[in-house]
């Protein structure tokens, strides 16, 4: 996202950030106001990997910035802290529906992507080490990420197009559309006409994560909100609602750190 910078004002698409410095580094902290706000709250998004500053709508911008300030510290310890990423490339292990692949690029070989099970070849010593299975990516080096990727939105849209047509079947009428996207707030929507959205990174989870996914927006055809009318009837869509929403809240955010583009 481009930034344009002066005096220690960024202004971004649609909002704006300040700029701090702490320990020799430049940290830009996106600020969001909220006329229901009434103090500043800090913190470090895991996906998005950056920090926000909600704010109450009638703070000023001199009050944000001392306050951010103040916190200086605390924002870069946090930021700091965040996992490593992990580019689409080869000798990289990525999930693909919650199990490990080594990523491999062949250069020579034909075709896209594609996947293989190494689990005969430990005899022979072939087999990457920890793993079972290798996602083999052919053509050129820098073509690996953007096949890897496509690679991914295919397997998701499958998946996520069966399991929608498994779910409204159950509730006795379609979906208007299933579409794919990249957010870093929400794996799922459901609009007021019927179009589903979901995260193409959920085919890098289990299955049952992405099912109840699924079953989710689903439900939310019916009822669109989180009442305990939709919550029962998620449930009775899918049975493993709960253990799905655990693991999103244990694991979910990790799958952001996936095939961040390189530079």
């Amino acid at each position: 996202m481009l930034r344009l910078q002066r005096d220690g004002l960024a202004k971004t698409a649609g909002s704006s950030a300040i700029t701090v410095s702490h320990a020799g580094e430049t940290l830009v902290v996106s600020l969001r106001r909220l006329s229901g706000a009434r103090r500043f709250t800090l913190r470090v998004r895991f996906a998005a990997r950056d920090a926000v500053l909600t704010m109450p709508a009638r703070a000023s911008l001199r009050e944000a910035r001392e306050f951010t300030e103040r916190h200086a510290a605390w924002i870069a310890a946090r930021l700091n802290r965040l996992p490593a990423t992990i580019p689409f490339r080869h000798g990289a292990i990525v999930p693909m529906r919650g199990v490990d692949h080594a990523l491999e690029h062949r250069p020579g070989a034909r075709g896209t992507v594609w996947a293989e099970d190494c689990r005969g070849l430990r005899d022979v010593g072939d087999a990457p080490d920890g793993v079972d299975f290798v996602l083999c990516v052919a053509g050129a080096a820098e073509h690996v990420h953007r096949r890897v990727v496509d690679h991914f939105k295919r397997e998701a849209r499958r998946d996520l197009e069966q399991a929608v047509s498994r779910h409204t079947r159950v509730l006795g009428f379609p979906a208007r559309s299933v579409g794919l996207r990249d957010t870093v707030s929400r794996w799922g929507s459901c609009s007021a006409s019927g179009s589903l959205n979901f995260s193409w990174r959920l085919v890098m989870a289990p299955p049952f994560v992405l099912d109840y996914l699924a079953a989710h927006e689903v439900a939310h055809l019916k009822h669109l909100d989180h009442s305990e009318r939709f919550w029962t009837l998620a449930r009775r869509l899918c049975a493993d609602t709960d253990r799905a929403e655990a693991w999103l809240s244990a694991h979910g955010a990790h799958l952001h750190k996936y095939g961040v583009a390189e530079s």
